[in-house]
């Protein structure tokens, strides 16, 4: 894509990004995203035409705590892959205090040297 078709739809001021109530800071953005998907009438002035422009959001890029933000999935404790969910294979590990992941070979072909 090139640097002038992209858009910056949100920037959050202050010096740490908010934990709660995140969904706040996305409210008027995702109200202007169903706004624009049901279409707008505009004026194409080189063809000299009306039509309805309509937008779509194609896709976020984020890392793991961003997404776990936005989209309301924890991103520690028993269930923190979003992808396994209920699944996820997690046991709590008490003499260091942290929640380990033990199920990853499953992503790896049957062939895996691991």
């Amino acid at each position: 894509m090139k640097r002038s078709s992209m858009i910056l739809s949100l920037i959050i001021s202050g010096p740490r990004a908010p934990v709660k109530d995140f969904d706040v800071y996305l409210l008027p953005l995702i109200h202007e995203l169903k706004f624009l998907w049901e279409g707008v009438d505009v004026f194409y002035a080189f063809k000299r035409e009306a039509f309805k422009l309509k937008v779509a959001l194609m896709w976020t890029i984020n890392d793991f705590p961003a997404y776990a933000n936005l989209s309301g999935w924890t991103k520690k404790g028993y269930y923190a892959c979003p992808s396994c969910t209920q699944s996820t294979h997690s046991m709590y590990l008490p003499f260091g205090r942290k929640t380990c992941y033990m199920g990853h070979h499953i992503w790896l072909l049957d062939d895996h040297p691991f």
